[in-house]
């Protein structure tokens, strides 16, 4: 069982969620408003947040950020906006997940399964050591010696994905699989650019790689630039 928070303003779809959620096992609470729905979320520290987009005081995605500078309880968005750029904005915001409406019950509850089971993984990994990176999921703090990294949070996710599989090529379809949760490719630019920010951060460039090595026309890989080759 997992406490949920809904937070849609359309009463009919809520009700029907709590309905459905609540048959399933879980403890369920909602608001119909995006700051009230912030507010719970703050306050009750759910496990995982449904959120709607098309909320009458505060966009969704707005609310997404504000929830993301002090949180990082999973979120699946939840919209009527079938739009690839929505939902890339959404997944760039922090959402963990998405589904569009009309949807049923079984597809979100295996979203919020997977979601789950993520997070859980990620709470119960120990912090990945790669030369002087330090990368802790558990916390979402990323230090480079003594100095924390300044990461946003899919610069962090991609950083904690390449020390997962240190050492090893990363392709950027499965970069954006994981990161982005885009199933088939595409939008591989986005994972360029996050690259490009990750390597300032890191003190280093395309030209002069010291932990972040691309492979040209496959992926990047993260070394410990003591063992380039492992």
């Amino acid at each position: 069982m997992a406490t949920i928070l809904v937070v849609e303003d359309d009463p009919g779809i809520r009700t029907a969620l709590i309905r459905s959620l609540s048959d399933r096992g879980h403890a369920v609470t909602s608001s119909q408003t995006g700051l009230g729905g912030l507010q719970q979320a703050i306050d009750d520290r759910p496990d995982l947040v449904i959120l709607d987009l098309g909320l009458p005081d505060i966009d969704g995605l707005q609310v997404l950020s504000m929830l993301r500078a002090v949180s990082s309880v999973p979120v699946i968005v939840v919209t009527a906006r079938d739009d690839d750029r929505v939902t890339v904005r959404a997944l760039d915001a922090g959402a963990d997940d998405y589904v569009v409406k009309p949807f049923g019950s079984d597809q979100l509850d295996a979203r919020m399964r997977a979601v789950l089971r993520r997070t859980q993984a990620v709470a119960a990994e120990g912090p990945i050591v790669v030369g002087a990176l330090t990368i802790n999921a558990g916390t979402r703090v990323a230090s480079l010696g003594d100095e924390i990294l300044d990461l946003s949070r899919k610069e962090f996710d991609l950083l904690h994905l390449l020390a997962q599989h240190k050492g090893q090529v990363v392709t950027k379809r499965d970069i954006l699989a994981e990161v982005w949760r885009h199933a088939y490719g595409g939008a591989e630019r986005t994972v360029d650019v996050h690259l490009s920010w990750l390597r300032r951060k890191l003190g280093e460039s395309a030209a002069n790689p010291v932990y972040l090595h691309s492979v040209r026309g496959v992926g990047v890989r993260l070394v410990d630039p003591a063992q380039p080759d492992g």
